[in-house]
């Protein structure tokens, strides 16, 4: 049961994230250092969040292995 309410809490995140992407399809400048870009907001808005997950997995294996180290 537990699974399911997971997969749709999943799911509905998602439908979120993808109405609120595509609702941004305005240009932007973005200074990034010495690199001045201009994207769709829906670009830096996808990115922005796929760099905040990867980060977030990351640490979150990095905790899990550094808990298990320190129970043995």
């Amino acid at each position: 049961m537990l699974n399911k309410i997971k997969i749709i809490a999943a799911a509905i995140v998602a439908l979120l994230v993808l109405i609120i992407v595509l609702q941004n399809t305005e240009s932007v400048d973005t200074k990034l250092l010495f690199v001045t870009m201009t994207m769709p907001r829906a670009a830096l808005l996808f990115g922005t969040l796929t760099i905040g997950f990867v980060l977030g997995v990351l640490c979150c294996s990095w905790l899990t292995r550094y808990r298990s180290k320190i129970d043995k």
